[in-house]
């Protein structure tokens, strides 16, 4: 899980010390742009699936040790994007929105920064956490319908609510308080540098 976390936060950071050259930018800004999203998915997709792979079949119910079906892997990848776009790409976007918002006295406490990159990857668990879900679904209970009594929606909206608070606490210290570290060692680094 380290080199997980390791390779995805090291892409981050080279594409964000990478444009603010490239562009004259002061090293300490960080970027949101497509090719940040692209990069950071690319290497946390190519450390997770292996990762994926392997939990789903050592901790998955299913008695015969099968191959993880592609559906599931394709739910994997659209359910670790989100999590990454609102990792890396939206706490800078959100940032500018929230310092308007905040009151003075909020903002003695706690930064816009700090408060979005803890917000968005807790939240968009709510909508990455069915596709999570659907895909162990499909491993586990092979050939079972998508609607029905004891179909795979079904099963899905039961879990969803505690499955979503379940990956929230998974997700807060690797993304949230992770990336405020990984934050403000980057910005002390890159001011030692600037």
């Amino acid at each position: 899980m380290q080199s997980l976390y390791f390779g995805t936060y090291f892409t981050a950071n080279t594409i964000d010390t990478t444009s603010s050259t490239v562009h004259n930018k002061p090293l300490v800004e960080t970027t949101a742009g497509t090719s940040k999203f692209v990069a950071t998915s690319t290497a946390n997709l190519a450390l997770c699936l292996y990762k994926d792979n392997r939990f789903t079949q050592l901790f998955g119910s299913s008695t015969s040790k099968r191959p993880v079906p592609l559906p599931t892997f394709a739910l994997f990848t659209v359910r670790d994007c989100l999590t990454i776009f609102a990792s890396f790409n939206l706490p800078p976007l959100l940032a500018p929105k929230l310092e308007a918002r905040m009151g003075e006295e909020v903002s003695r406490y706690v930064t816009a920064a700090t408060v979005a990159q803890f917000v968005t990857p807790a939240a968009v668990q709510i909508f990455s956490t069915p596709l999570h879900l659907l895909g162990l679904d499909l491993y586990n209970r092979e050939g079972v319908r998508l609607g029905g009594k004891d179909g795979r929606l079904g099963r899905v909206l039961r879990d969803w609510a505690k499955a979503s608070f379940a990956r929230m606490g998974r997700i807060i210290p690797a993304f949230g308080v992770g990336g405020v570290v990984n934050m403000k060692v980057r910005r002390g680094l890159m001011e030692r540098l600037g």
